[in-house]
């Protein structure tokens, strides 16, 4: 069985060194990338399991990197970023990554994600007794982790998936924010109210659902949100 594979994309080789280092002694394998054309081409030839993808690079910023690569893959994509402020962290969010890290960072905090995005991919293949959640033209299969509106697939990253199957598995009943965080990220995301409300918002646009007149996915103000009970 090989290791994990982690790709790790960074213009500083100082970045580069200390995050393979920390890797690698935990036992995943790494692959190194400068800027974001190497990263592409690193993806599209040694199909990692996880992409550590730092934001501010020549010839190729990270948020472009994660918009291309987002039209053909799900993988999980973590972002490195010097600049922590508010926009930044959504603009991530928005352009596909499952989670972020503001530099500096520290061996433990990145271990914690990394780990914590590993742990959601492995959950993902596990099956679950219930077969499928069918709610008018959107089917969640459980089995097969498929989800399609009408007769076209849908395209969820590993953490939408992950939201949208929580929330159907438990259609009808109200799922508290921190319950979602707790279940999807881990318990140390508890809290983290921006995280949640973003991924939520990009899940209902894939969905074709709206907040105001919800088909599917209900807020509960103040409380969290619920998955409209379908047919059986």
């Amino acid at each position: 069985m090989r290791k994990p594979r982690i790709l790790v994309v960074d213009d500083e080789p100082a970045i580069r060194k200390f995050v393979r280092a920390n890797l690698e002694a935990r036992d995943f394998e790494t692959i190194l990338a400068s800027d974001g054309t190497e990263a592409i081409a690193a993806l599209e030839k040694e199909m990692p399991d996880l992409l550590i993808l730092d934001i501010m690079m020549p010839k190729m910023d990270g948020f472009e990197v994660c918009r291309r690569v987002r039209e053909w893959s799900q993988i999980p994509i973590i972002v490195l970023s010097a600049r922590g402020g508010e926009l930044d962290k959504v603009k991530c969010l928005e352009t596909g990554a499952d989670d972020y890290i503001t530099k500096p960072f520290g061996v433990d905090e990145l271990m914690a994600r990394v780990k914590a995005v590993m742990r959601r991919v492995q959950a993902n293949q596990d099956n679950t007794s219930v077969p499928t959640y069918s709610n008018s033209e959107l089917v969640v299969d459980f089995a097969k982790h498929m989800v399609t509106l009408g007769n076209n697939e849908v395209n969820l990253t590993a953490t939408e998936y992950r939201m949208l199957a929580y929330l159907a598995m438990n259609a009808g009943r109200v799922i508290t924010g921190n319950q979602l965080l707790d279940h999807v990220w881990g318990e140390e995301y508890s809290g983290s109210d921006h995280l949640l409300q973003v991924n939520v918002g990009r899940l209902r646009q894939k969905l074709g659902d709206s907040a105001r007149e919800p088909r599917y996915i209900q807020t509960r103000a103040g409380i969290g949100y619920m998955m409209t009970k379908g047919a059986s």
